[in-house]
């Protein structure tokens, strides 16, 4: 009335923004070649997240609003998780590829034929041309490691020979391996 103004004082408070926290968590190579579930507990919050498949070593992923909780109404921070995958297997990974060494036998080698191989999710039977030799690559298509967050898309798989020649021959066999060398 007299020219007074009147005051909103709800005293504003500064909303600020929660802390983000970071987790690392340790899983083997067959953990992620297929998406699962894990419940991870973090400042004693029981988390449930969804491991996608193909996950590498050393992946960083954020889980939005898990970290620590806002002050004055801001929001939360955010949880990023570190990934460290132990490779216990038989093959070598490269991004969504992957490596291994088979044993091949001189005659196999020699004169082609099959052998049963090891990928990541059982085995295949591969046809060996004649006259392969040590070191030689073949390529698998597909049977890779899955491809992070591309559903039902793999990498190849990359397979060295490595020939073994035979031991202990016979007194038979070294007069055939003669023979075979006057051929050449």
């Amino acid at each position: 009335m007299f020219g007074g103004r009147s005051s909103q004082s709800g005293g504003q408070q500064v909303k600020f923004r929660g802390q983000d926290f970071n987790a690392q968590l340790q899983l083997n190579l067959k953990d992620v070649y297929t998406a699962h579930k894990r419940t991870l507990t973090v400042n004693n919050k029981n988390i449930r997240i969804t491991i996608p498949a193909g996950v590498e070593n050393g992946q960083i992923i954020k889980i939005k609003g898990h970290g620590g909780e806002g002050v004055n109404g801001g929001p939360n921070g955010d949880l990023y998780i570190e990934f460290s995958i132990n490779n216990l297997s038989q093959f070598k990974r490269d991004g969504d590829n992957l490596y291994a060494s088979v044993d091949l036998d001189l005659y196999t080698a020699m004169l082609g034929g099959e052998i049963m191989v090891n990928t990541f999710d059982g085995k295949v039977k591969l046809t060996v041309k004649p006259e392969t030799q040590n070191g030689t690559k073949v390529k698998l298509k597909g049977k890779g490691f899955p491809k992070y967050k591309k559903e039902g898309q793999f990498g190849d798989l990359y397979i060295s020979y490595n020939l073994k020649t035979p031991k202990k021959l016979s007194a038979k066999e070294k007069e055939l391996f003669n023979d075979l060398s006057k051929l050449r």
